[in-house]
């Protein structure tokens, strides 16, 4: 699926920042950098609650950059549906992620179904770089969230 196969957004930047913020309270350290052609962009501000002995981002706070990540890339595209939820996630670890800097996950719808959306995120510093983490999502739609006439 391209970019041009998926759904137009039907949520904007300030209504996902808004949904994450009252749904979300706890998701402390992230802000929505921008709702792309293809899914959301997702940057974290690491603090000391993200950080591992070694001076580097922990690997469970990756992982919830990436599941956060695309969870809002599925929203942006079916609507605030608070009950979608992860069925199947992997990570690889590429590249020690540099404590001292935010980090962007780009999430990219591949597919979007009535029952289940697929796509990928990397992980990156909000500075460039390489690829720092790389993580495939799919994520369950509960019934009737979205419009039937998608396959």
């Amino acid at each position: 699926m391209t970019a041009t196969d998926l759904p137009p957004p039907v949520m904007t930047k300030a209504e996902i920042t808004s949904f994450l913020a009252t749904e979300f309270p706890q998701a402390v350290g992230y802000r929505v950098g921008g709702v792309t052609a293809e899914g959301v962009d997702l940057i974290l501000d690491p603090d000391l609650s993200h950080l591992r002995p070694g001076g580097t981002i922990s690997g469970p706070a990756l992982f919830a950059l990436a599941d956060v990540g695309f969870y809002l890339a599925v929203l942006s595209r079916i609507g605030p549906v608070a009950l979608a939820v992860t069925t199947n996630a992997t990570i690889d670890f590429l590249r020690k992620p540099p404590a001292e800097q935010p980090l962007v996950a780009q999430s990219r719808l591949l597919k979007l179904g009535k029952r289940l959306a697929v796509g990928d995120v990397m992980i990156r510093a909000e500075s460039g770089g390489p690829v720092l983490a790389r993580a495939g999502m799919t994520y369950a739609i509960p019934p009737g969230s979205i419009s039937p006439v998608r396959e």
